[in-house]
This record gives structure tokens, sequence and C-alpha cells, in this order.
């Protein structure tokens, strides 16, 4: 790839693999030549018919070797790096850490749950890099970062100290985890702060697919607030691309992977109405108290490091999206998206 300055022959292992980015990023570097090891855990965070079908286009991709396994399990992730690591080699030339339970409204539900996913899950893969050797460490974090207090669009030099939601939180202390690995033991860091992605198997929980089947199916939509809330909405290849680029060396660096185009969720609503012919049936509730009123990368730095960019409009890809969703209708439209 392009954007990639790493050389094609080395070996990724990608975490989260059945993840919606992390499927998208395993099987683009193995277009791209790399050796591809991809671990997943299959967590009920969300409907597992949707990592069902991710898993299943990684098969179906030549050279992907692909191994269930949980971030937890210490004695898993030895053995997986021992069985990689030849002649004395380090067994990964990378590791890209995209498994973490994602979601604002879950996380303050479930606090526990993600500390332990996204901070330990977190901390035994820096532990597996430097005890086995591996150089390149990508940690995947979250937009949730910078709260209410700053203007638009965001820098990566924003002070982020005051997040909203545990799940922010724990994305902070991955992110200062993976500093501490940097400083202490010489790990080159890129941190990628990811903006509302969406596309074809998004998530269910996130607004383009939740919307997407929900309108076409004449069920009712739930918007907190007025609509009038704005996302830097990022379309999936686009971030597994910059995930890709975010390969080379830095030493440690943080990027922000957006559009640079926020669009209101009222507008978004609109779009696919007109995509699905169907007219929203939409039930207003009150605000809440996690989410953010705006989200707007400013991906100058992405775009002078790393040479990256988008490149998918959101009328482009919404549109994927609901062709995806319409050859999938069968199974899709029973999806838990509540």
């Amino acid at each position: 790839m392009p954007e990639s300055s790493s050389s094609p022959s080395q070996k990724v292992l990608v975490t989260g693999a059945a993840g919606f980015i992390a499927s998208r990023v395993c099987i683009l570097l193995r277009e791209a030549g790399y050796e591809v090891t991809g671990l997943d855990s299959f967590n009920d965070a969300y409907d597992v018919r949707l990592k069902n079908w991710r898993w299943e286009q990684l098969e179906k991709t030549p050279g992907i070797e692909l191994q269930r396994l949980d971030l937890g399990d210490l004695d898993g992730l030895k053995k997986l790096f021992e069985k990689h690591a030849r002649n004395g080699a380090a067994p990964f030339d990378a590791v890209v850490n995209l498994a973490a339970r994602a979601g604002v409204r879950a996380s303050v539900e479930h606090p526990a749950v993600y500390v332990e996913a996204n901070v330990g899950g977190a901390l035994n893969m820096l532990e597996m890099c430097r005890q086995f050797g591996v150089k390149k460490f990508v940690l995947a974090s979250t937009s949730s970062l910078y709260g209410r207090e700053h203007p638009t669009p965001y820098r990566e030099d924003m002070n982020t100290d005051r997040q909203l939601s545990p799940y922010a939180a724990t994305k902070k202390a991955a992110e200062a985890m993976a500093y501490t690995y940097h400083f202490l033991h010489g790990l080159d860091v890129s941190v990628l702060r990811y903006f509302t992605v969406y596309g074809p198997a998004g998530r269910p929980d996130m607004t383009p697919l939740r919307f997407t089947q929900r309108i076409r199916e004449g069920r009712t939509i739930t918007v907190f607030g007025d609509g009038s809330q704005s996302r830097d909405f990022t379309y999936v290849d686009d971030i597994a691309r910059g995930t890709i680029a975010a390969l080379r060396p830095v030493g440690f660096e943080i990027f922000n992977l957006g559009s640079d185009e926020p669009l209101k969720l009222s507008a978004m609503i609109g779009m696919i109405e007109g995509l699905v012919g169907k007219k929203a049936k939409i039930d207003y509730r009150p605000w809440h108290p996690a989410d953010m009123a705006a989200t707007w990368a400013d991906i100058s730095k992405a775009r002078k490091m790393l040479g990256w960019s988008p490149q998918t409009s959101f009328q482009e890809g919404l549109g994927k999206l609901v062709t995806w969703y319409e050859e999938n209708r069968a199974w899709a439209r029973e999806i838990d998206t509540e």
C-alpha cells in the first residue's frame, strides 16, 4: 500500500480480527502482501452474527492465519508468540491491537468489563511485545477522549484528561500505558484516535447500521436530543488504510483518523431515507450525559506524517452500507440493534 513504508514481507498480528475495523485491516494487509495472523475472542458485546460474517470473509482470504483467543489468556498468547518466533527472531514485526470493548453508553452500565478488555487487554499485548522483542505497536483509541471542552476540530495536542464515559477513560489509560512501554522499553507506538467509523457489516450499536436497518424495516429509531449533534463519520476502508499507514516507525505519536467533514445526525437520517425509500419513525429522547455534541477531526498530522487522507465521501460510503444491507437482508434484518 502506498501509505505504508513497511516491507510487504512483514508479519503482522491483528487482535480483534472479527471486529468491524480489524477484519478490513486484515484483508487489506493481506492484499498488500503482508503475512497476517488474526485473533479474536468472539465475545458477546453485540450480535455475534456480524462477527461470524466478517470471520467468514477472512476465511475466504488466502494466507490469513486465524485463531480464537482472548487477550486475557496469557498462556494462550505466549504459545501463539512462541509458535511464530523463529531462530531467535521476533514472532511478529508489528502488533495492531484493535481488540476492545467499544461503545459509550454500554460502558456506563458495565465499566468493569471495559477496564478488563481495554486496559488489561492492551497491557497484555504490550507485555507480549516486550517479552518477545516485537518493535512496533499500533493501538486503536477513540475521539471520545476529547470530551466537551475543546473547540472543533480536535487536534492531537489537546488536553484529554476529562473523559465523559468509562469507555473513553479506558482508552486514555491504554494510551498512557503504551507511552510507558515506549519510554521504558523502546517500543515504537502509533496511537490512532478513530472518529465514528461506518460501513458494511458495521457495529449494530452505531447509528449508520442501526438506522439503516430500522428505517428499512419500518421500525422506530431513537434519537437522543434533537438530531443536531454532529459526527465525523469515516468510512471503514479509509480507517483501515490509515491503520496500515501507521505501521511505519514514528517513535511515539498520536494520530486522528477522521473524514474532516462532520455531518449532523438529522442529515444522515435524511440520506438513509432517500437510499432505502422509506420515511423514518423517530422517537426523540433526552440527551444522554455521556454523549458528545460534536466530533470533528483535524487530520493534518496524519496527512503530513502518514501520507494518509480519506477517500470516500459519506454519500458513497453510506450507499455501500445500504447495498450490503440489501444483499444480506435475510439475516441482517434480524440483527439486534436495540
